[in-house]
């Protein structure tokens, strides 16, 4: 029996698509993102990703009324986050994070590393300004030299974090989920980024879930609700000396790392414990925050 060329294309289209596996998303057989191969096209074409932030102090991609409400001192630098938090982003972190689908976590971690590559992006941008306001200066002291030999390095120029801390649970949290999030995240950019990661936090008691708290109730619980890890104190101080003996004098970059940013009093709450941290070992600290979505 002869086999027509379009019969024959058919066929062929048939047995790629009967090979290629489902999207993890939304189940379906499709073509493969480029972004992951977990995932297909259309799936990857609902990312809403932030990509320059509205707020530049926690990241969110519309106005802010959390930032502008009070004039209070943060303890971190800034927050970035990935996506923003919609109805789809809520159905893949509810498969992960209460479900249990720890397949979501190389995704997610990808995703997390777009968020990091834009603060690097932003404080990358910002040492070239400095650099050429330094030059700037320089050539009007030096009037008598035409051509003022400014050639930044690219090494000098590169900001890198020094170190990953992600956001404890408790121990109840721990055993209902069997893993904690955040530190699975943080593993998983600390893979593709080299950055150390450190859990130099506990939790001191159980909140409850946050996500059915108000505002002026998340910060109430967020109080004391972290301490330093007191089994890693002689650890990090012998890793601060070490990573410091390279370095210019600069303060510590620490990045505290969770999966979602809501009204940051968690975050905050963390970066507090974090500094107090560092400076009982006599170092100073920058802290910033990534987090995988911004509500």
């Amino acid at each position: 029996m002869r086999i027509s060329n379009r019969q024959g294309l058919n066929a062929m289209l048939s047995l790629l698509t009967t090979s290629s596996s489902r999207c993890l998303a939304c189940g379906k057989r499709g073509q493969e993102s480029v972004l992951s191969p977990a995932i297909c096209l259309n799936c990857e074409a609902l990312i809403p990703w932030i990509r320059i932030p509205r707020c530049q102090k926690c990241g969110r991609h519309v106005g802010c009324p959390d930032c502008t409400r009070g004039r209070e001192t943060s303890p971190i630098m800034c927050n970035r986050s990935a996506v923003a938090y919609n109805s789809v982003m809520r159905e893949w972190l509810g498969q992960y994070k209460y479900r249990g689908d720890e397949r979501y976590v190389p995704l997610l971690g990808l995703m997390l590393e777009r968020a990091y590559l834009i603060l690097k992006e932003e404080k990358d941008k910002e040492k070239v300004k400095q650099k050429f306001r330094q030059a700037s200066y320089f050539r009007k002291a030096v009037s008598c030299i035409s051509a003022f030999p400014f050639r930044p390095s690219a090494s000098a120029l590169s900001w890198k974090a020094d170190l990953l801390v992600p956001v404890p649970v408790s121990e109840s949290r721990l055993v209902e989920r069997g893993f904690n999030q955040a530190e699975q995240l943080a593993a998983e950019l600390s893979r593709r980024t080299r950055i150390p990661v450190l859990p130099l936090l506990i939790r001191t008691h159980h909140t409850g879930k946050q996500s059915f708290k108000g505002r002026a109730e998340r910060l109430s619980d967020m109080k004391h609700a972290f301490a330093p890890n007191s089994s890693l104190q002689e650890g990090y101080f012998q890793w601060l000396n070490r990573i410091t003996d390279p370095l210019p004098t600069r303060p510590i970059r620490i990045i505290i790392v969770d999966d979602i940013y809501t009204t940051g009093s968690t975050i905050r709450a963390c970066a507090e414990s974090v500094r107090h941290m560092t400076e009982t070992c006599s170092f100073s600290s920058e802290i910033y925050s990534l987090t995988w979505a911004r509500s």
